[in-house]
């Protein structure tokens, strides 16, 4: 089952999260025209190394069961893209979305 639902960021800023129930687990996304925030599942290496010519601006967090919780857990790892804007880890995942929403072409 899969399920997208509008989030309102604390600065009234609305983002997209997508939830994915899949057998024995959930992926758990939340994106902005720009950038997006992942659960575990992501594999921000892939996305550093082999596609970075893409430069994908991106972060992760694990341990999170729902889309709440990944607004809320800090980034565990994150793009060199999104570095660049100002993302880093340890950071809020709501925190590194009001950034991707407002960021300039890096």
């Amino acid at each position: 089952m899969m399920r997208m639902v509008p989030l309102t960021l604390e600065n009234g800023e609305t983002v997209l999260g997508v939830e994915v129930k899949l057998p024995k687990t959930t992926l758990l996304a939340i994106m902005t025209d720009k950038g997006y925030i992942m659960c575990g599942a992501l594999d921000v290496s892939l996305l550093n190394e082999r596609l970075k010519d893409r430069e994908i601006i991106a972060g992760r967090a694990v341990g999170v069961r729902t889309l709440e919780e990944l607004m809320e857990a800090p980034l565990e790892s994150v793009t060199t893209t999104a570095e660049r804007l100002g993302v880093v880890v340890g950071m809020k995942g709501s925190e590194a979305l009001r950034l991707m929403l407002f960021h300039q072409e890096v």
